[in-house]
């Protein structure tokens, strides 16, 4: 649907919704009380500064890393805005090692939330943009609650998708599945405010963003893509930019917006990858597909794999299809 600079995020949901004759509006409403939480979480983090909101909380998550108190308080955030909506069964969090049951005082809804509260949240102290990552999916079991299956979903089957970058603006920009649309909240209204209508992301784009400290720690074939792309080729439109901030949010969006590739490969510290299949891969995947794009782990479609775990982690390879391609060819020859 053709969107006007200057439409809120809430009326393009709207509009969404009344292209569908059977929408109740609950996830018209659902994603609305999501949208609060953003907006809390974006004015805690640009006031992070000044509030005693900074540094370590002195706890771990179920990943083993250290939670700083802005991860804390946005997963809080989002758990304590959503659960009494009525709309979701179920959340799973990044921070959270088991399923997020809704309190028994709440009703129960016909979706399940997926989120990273906070990525790259290890940038907070030296003010690096960080973001908010989300996927929603219809439930799929008949029992009362969530049950894991409603959550081992592969990510072709997630309804809605996206992130909140918290940079020198505050960014949204999402999926329903009818293209990707960047907001800006404009703090004067308090609304997410349309600024980038249809982003399409190009075929193939001019740089890469890789944690190149990673290096010694790669197999042949990950060293292989990366100096590819490294290489003088003036034909070819080679060599690439590097372009590495080391948030992932960041260096995706980047990437969206330009063209090019972000690569998470699997190393000798991590065989399985490093990112997160549910919370980080698959949000990001559906973006970039509904912009045009392309995301695999190095031989599958992200979008297609059936999650296992909670906390999977994959090998990431995202952004211009081309690139995409060339990479996940490499990989696999």
């Amino acid at each position: 649907m053709e969107q006007a600079i200057g439409t809120t995020v809430t009326k393009l949901i709207m509009d969404e919704q009344r292209k569908q004759p059977s929408a109740t509006g609950d996830f018209s409403s659902l994603f609305m009380e999501l949208i609060v939480s953003l907006k809390l979480i974006s004015y805690h983090v640009n006031k992070a500064g000044l509030l005693n909101i900074i540094g370590r909380a002195g706890t771990t998550n179920i990943q083993d890393e250290e939670q700083q108190k802005l991860d804390v308080f946005a997963n809080n955030t989002i758990i304590s805005k959503m659960e009494y909506t009525g709309h979701l069964c179920g959340m799973a969090s990044e921070e959270n090692d088991a399923i997020i049951d809704i309190p028994p005082e709440y009703p129960e809804g016909k979706y399940v939330l997926m989120f990273d509260p906070l990525d790259g949240s290890s940038n907070i102290d030296v003010n690096v943009s960080i973001g908010t990552i989300f996927g929603i999916y219809r439930k799929v079991s008949a029992s009362q609650g969530a049950t894991l299956s409603d959550f081992l979903q592969p990510g072709s089957n997630m309804i809605a998708g996206g992130y909140v970058i918290y940079g020198s603006s505050t960014m949204l920009v999402l999926s329903t599945g009818h293209g990707v649309h960047g907001f800006t909240l404009d703090p004067n209204v308090g609304e997410f405010i349309l600024s980038h209508p249809n982003i399409r992301i190009p075929e193939r784009g001019s740089t890469y963003s890789v944690n190149e400290g990673n290096y010694c720690r790669w197999d042949e074939k990950t060293r292989k893509v990366v100096n590819y792309f490294k290489e003088d080729n003036e034909a070819e439109g080679r060599p690439y930019k590097s372009r590495y901030i080391g948030s992932l949010v960041s260096d995706f969006h980047r990437n969206l917006l330009y063209g090019g590739l972000f690569l998470y490969p699997t190393d000798v510290k991590n065989p399985s990858g490093k990112l997160r299949l549910l919370y980080e891969a698959n949000p990001l995947a559906f973006i970039v597909e509904h912009a045009g794009g392309a995301a695999t782990d190095g031989e599958r479609r992200i979008l297609d794999i059936v999650p296992e775990q909670l906390h999977q982690r994959v090998p990431l390879f995202i952004g211009s299809k081309e690139d995409v391609a060339k990479a996940t060819s490499m990989l696999s020859a």
